[in-house]
């Protein structure tokens, strides 16, 4: 769907100062259907690629492509986009139903589609409560989800979150989350930047990781954990009134098991040992 092709940015941050490159020669692609988390800390360059991708910045080198299935040229295609900054400007003196609506009505949504894409999202979000009255009084989570329904306000196929659930309760991160994986589930295409590991775990079915402006990797989780997983079990049993664990070899497992059995223990759960994406990351950067 979206292809990154060699990417380079430097800034110039002072005169007599060598430029800072904060990508260097980034190339991945992010397929249709994909729910992709985008991983790297604080200054690793993640935000200045998507301000790439929205063509709020230009690269030095490489190239960002469009499948037609976004639109027959760059301009349709961006119009299937839909776009959450980290830190989305809110029109303060409007109340949030006039915010929405006048993103709508610049996406040429209709009037009677708008009032429903208003009411689905407010209330799954939880924000319904609130539409009526000024940006201005609303807290910063508020503000967070008002951003996101406004991204969503003309059903885009391709959805661009930069850090979405920053800023938000613990109750508010698993409304965002589930959203995303409805959204996903439903068609569209996430691709969401973040710098904590265990939210991309839990929803995404690729990871996209980038170091000082290098990508480190792009793949599936899945591959990615089980590339770093070692050769060891753990089985979990009931012993009287106590639940019981035990650690073995993939090379001693036949032979654990059957002393296991021939106890006759009750056998609750058998497991290989995988280390979370967090701890691979860690590994990686170190």
């Amino acid at each position: 769907m979206i292809e990154f092709v060699n990417i380079s940015k430097k800034y110039q941050n002072h005169f007599w100062k060598k430029d800072f490159l904060a990508l260097d020669d980034v190339s991945f692609k992010i397929q249709q259907g994909d729910l992709v988390g985008f991983l790297g800390a604080n200054g690793a360059g993640k935000t200045t690629l998507i301000k790439i991708l929205m063509d709020f910045s230009r690269q030095d080198k490489g190239e960002v492509k469009f499948d037609h299935n976004l639109g027959a040229d760059q301009l349709a295609a961006k119009g299937n986009i839909g776009y959450l900054p980290e830190r989305a400007y809110l029109y303060q003196h409007l109340t949030g139903r006039e915010f929405l609506n006048y993103v709508g009505s610049l996406h040429s949504t209709s009037k009677n589609e708008l009032n429903d894409l208003i009411k689905k999202w407010s209330e799954k979000i939880q924000i319904d409560y609130a539409l009526d009255r000024q940006i201005k009084g609303y807290s910063k989570g508020m503000q967070q989800r008002l951003g996101f329904i406004s991204a969503l306000m003309h059903r885009p196929q391709f959805l661009v979150l930069d850090e979405p659930l920053s800023g938000l309760d613990p109750i508010g991160r698993k409304e965002f989350k589930s959203i995303m994986k409805e959204l996903n589930t439903e068609g569209t295409t996430i691709f969401f930047s973040s710098h904590i590991v265990s939210d991309v775990e839990e929803i995404c079915n690729k990871v996209v990781f980038i170091e000082k402006g290098k990508l480190i990797y792009e793949g599936s989780i899945d591959s990615l954990i089980l590339k770093h997983s070692n050769d060891q079990y753990v089985a979990r049993y009931s012993k009287g009134d106590q639940i019981e664990s035990l650690r073995f070899s993939e090379s001693n497992k036949n032979q654990m098991l059957s002393n296991l059995i021939s106890q006759n223990i009750n056998l609750l759960e058998l497991e290989k040992e995988k280390p979370t994406l967090e701890e691979i990351i860690y590994k990686i950067k170190r």
